[in-house]
């Protein structure tokens, strides 16, 4: 009778020992799997707080998305980036104490490009659309601008009011706030890739007229210019130029500060002048 019961006290001993053993495997293996869980979060949550600006100055180059858009953004003739925001682009850039690279974009999918991180902001005369403001982190404006219907100068009579226009056929640049411009008017368009390419269309004469903004069409068009047959109209707006970052970056609120110290000192002023575009600064 002893033998009996003190095999069946082994038995039940071997059993609950084999479930101990299995129940610690089981929970090291819940525990591994929450704090794995855990670090990849605070990975998650510490790469979104990751400041903007220490991520450029890491690399050592704050990359500018831009279009060919004379007098903002457009090459000299060795090929070097010139323009009113090439300019601040680079002064900005030195001091972060980075390098400025330029790549030029497709308009049309600048916000892509920025939450990507194949550029690092936008700054090519954008103007500060509910899209863009909701979609990036932008500084405050710092010109004004808008945007104006360019035809050839031999029948600029014809066309000075918006009822006017609508037996007209319009390059505008995909994305621009020109495209959003006659889109809301109802009238007839062909996306281009670039402001530069809805000039050419008007030129060519594959396009009736084109809608560009007012900066590019008093730098571009007219007396003393490669499209000296053609002009601006009428106005369709008014707007205002700003730099975008990626949300939530904290290099937006920095180039205030410098665009600030850049209008104490003057040397935006004088950069402005230098690019014919000094009307349209917002004073600080």
């Amino acid at each position: 009778m002893k033998r009996k019961v003190l095999s069946v006290l082994l038995c039940a001993g071997l059993v609950v020992s084999m479930a101990a053993g299995c129940g610690t495997k089981d929970d090291a293996d819940t525990t591994s799997e929450n704090t794995n869980t855990a670090d990849d979060a605070d990975a998650s949550d510490d790469e979104e707080s990751a400041s903007d600006m220490e991520y450029v100055k890491e690399k050592g180059t704050l990359v500018v998305g831009i279009t060919n858009f004379e007098p903002m953004d457009y090459k000299d003739d060795s090929g070097e980036w010139i323009g009113f925001d090439a300019d601040l682009a680079n002064a900005f850039a030195e001091s972060l104490g980075v390098e400025v690279e330029f790549i030029e974009i497709d308009w049309d999918n600048k916000i892509l490009e920025l939450d990507g991180k194949t550029i690092d902001c936008v700054w090519n005369g954008m103007t500060l659309t509910d899209e863009v403001t909701s979609s990036m982190e932008c500084t405050d404006a710092y010109l004004q601008n808008a945007q104006v219907v360019v035809v050839p100068a031999d029948i600029a009579d014809q066309y000075q009011d918006e009822e006017s226009l609508s037996d007209l056929s319009f390059a505008v640049e995909a994305g621009s706030a020109g495209e959003a411009e006659v889109s809301a008017l109802g009238l007839d368009y062909t996306p281009v890739t670039a402001q530069s390419d809805a000039l050419m269309e008007v030129a060519a004469g594959t396009s009736d007229a084109a809608v560009i903004d007012l900066l590019m069409a008093a730098a571009m068009i007219g007396d003393g210019t490669s499209y000296a047959d053609l002009t601006y109209t009428i106005s369709l707006n008014s707007e205002e130029y700003g730099v975008g970052f990626r949300k939530g970056s904290d290099l937006a609120e920095a180039l205030n500060e410098f665009f600030a110290q850049s209008y104490e000192d003057g040397t935006i002023k004088a950069c402005a002048e230098k690019y014919g575009v000094q009307a349209a600064l917002i004073e600080e």
